[in-house]
């Protein structure tokens, strides 16, 4: 049966599955942050302002642009987007130009936003990785020529996102890699000594700051220390347990009173959990899925390697930070300080997520058909 590739509608399942979960995120930041914003600033919209005008509606315009521009112009650009990235990240951590909270150097200040660089060299990473594949096909399997500088680049990136310090995304965006190694067909012996390498050097991290200690050993047993490192793992699951199978209600968060730490950013789904309970909770994990499950498809039938690549990325992105967000918050895996995508606060992950899945739908677009 003959293929053929033409210009068609996009994938609106996708299309419209992200635009629900955008606007679902933007009413539950409202909810969980309405406290917080009186508290700080006397102004019950402030952080879902701040969302909706430097996130949401820039991500939008990107989403759109990307819908129509064809993916394949972005491939030339690759190198010179993670070249940016790790300029973007070593400036970070430049006295003056990289922003700090709570000891961590993480934003370049703008005046009006600040932009988190992270977030663009996720992006940055899976166009880099999809085209070096792509143009190498014939040397995926070669060690020297085929592996080892993808895994530098992606090395020197994580190395510096580890100095800012920013294990969560670190983490994100090794696996990100790991999931395009094994999807552009490289050696499996390869990405298993790779991820023992990771696992080896993850534990050093974690010895070397007692901060990072602590977290995994609230994790193995919630009770130590319930006032201390266990704090917000134990407030969150009370969140989680109270709201049942149908929650309090919209709005009606106790713990987002004071109570649960990081309720705009990784805490937002324990608040979430407690005002909607489970079987809404469980809507909403079933959005993601079928999100993955859309991108996947799209990455199947793109036209070209570069195409699957960058659609395996990017949906390998989303699923990721949202296991890994769910997972710390509800004590299945430890607690690493990560957004859920799409929904906690963060103007440039919205804006960044959405320009991804701007891509994605330029892909889609373009999408291999049987005739």
């Amino acid at each position: 049966m003959k293929k053929q590739t033409f210009e068609q509608s996009v994938d609106k399942y996708l299309f419209w599955s992200v635009l629900i979960m955008l606007g679902f995120g933007l009413i539950m930041l409202f909810s969980a942050s309405s406290v917080l914003s009186y508290q700080r600033f006397e102004n019950n919209y402030y952080y879902f302002v701040r969302q909706l005008l430097f996130g949401a509606i820039p991500g939008l315009i990107f989403l759109y642009f990307f819908s129509k521009f064809d993916y394949h112009n972005l491939q030339k650009f690759a190198p010179l987007f993670v070249l940016a990235g790790i300029g973007m990240l070593i400036a970070v951590l430049i006295p003056g130009i990289g922003f700090e909270v709570g000891g961590a150097k993480r934003w370049i200040n703008f005046g009006a936003f600040l932009f988190q660089p992270a977030e663009f060299v996720k992006l940055a990473i899976i166009l880099y990785l999809a085209s070096w594949y792509d143009k190498r096909q014939h040397h995926v399997h070669d060690l020297y020529y085929g592996f080892l500088p993808t895994l530098a680049v992606a090395g020197i990136v994580a190395g510096l996102i580890i100095m800012e310090p920013d294990i969560g995304s670190m983490l994100v965006l090794a696996l990100i890699s790991a999931v395009m190694f094994f999807i552009a067909g490289v050696r499996l012996r390869y990405i298993a000594a790779t991820a023992g390498a990771g696992l080896l050097v993850f534990w050093l991290l974690v010895k070397a700051a007692p901060y990072r200690m602590h977290r995994f050993l609230a994790f193995l047993d919630p009770s130590v220390d319930a006032k201390g490192i266990s704090y917000q793992i134990n407030q969150a699951l009370l969140a989680i347990g109270s709201g049942g199978w149908w929650g309090k209600g919209f709005g009606q968060s106790l713990q987002k009173h004071s109570y649960l730490p990081e309720t705009i950013g990784d805490s937002i789904f324990a608040v979430i959990a407690e005002e909607l309970g489970f079987i809404r909770v469980c809507l909403i994990l079933f959005l993601y899925l079928f999100i993955a499950y859309r991108g996947f498809r799209i990455a199947k039938a793109a036209p070209d390697t570069f195409g699957q690549l960058v659609a395996g990325g990017i949906t390998a992105w989303i699923i990721i930070q949202a296991v890994i967000n769910i997972g710390g918050i509800t004590a299945l895996i430890p607690l690493t300080g990560i957004p859920l995508i799409f929904i906690s606060y963060g103007s440039t992950s919205l804006a960044i997520s959405l320009a991804a899945v701007g891509i994605l739908l330029n892909i889609s677009r373009q999408r291999v058909v049987e005739k």
